[in-house]
């Protein structure tokens, strides 16, 4: 497996594990079922997005790989937590 497709994954699953608290302390949502699915779309959409972010960082070629993923964990939380705020 490529360098670049470890980061992708590991930060996704990263920014998952450090944001997927909110749905299950916050116990808002009428069923279980629902929960989990709120959390396996959120898993989605953050490994999407952390292989988009890599990628294009990757393609600028700014920073090395450690750099561009620490950024993007950075980037994927801030989103994350910004959300819940706004929505709360």
């Amino acid at each position: 497996m490529r360098e670049i497709t470890k980061a992708q994954i590991t930060i996704g699953l990263l920014a998952f594990f450090a944001t997927i608290w909110d749905v299950l302390i916050n116990g808002s949502y009428p069923t279980m079922l629902y929960t989990i699915g709120i959390a396996v779309l959120q898993l989605v959409l953050l490994l999407i997005l952390s292989y988009v972010i890599i990628a294009l960082l990757e393609w600028v070629k700014v920073f090395d790989l450690k750099t561009n993923s620490i950024l993007t964990l950075l980037v994927l939380v801030t989103l994350k937590l910004l959300t819940i705020i706004k929505i709360s």
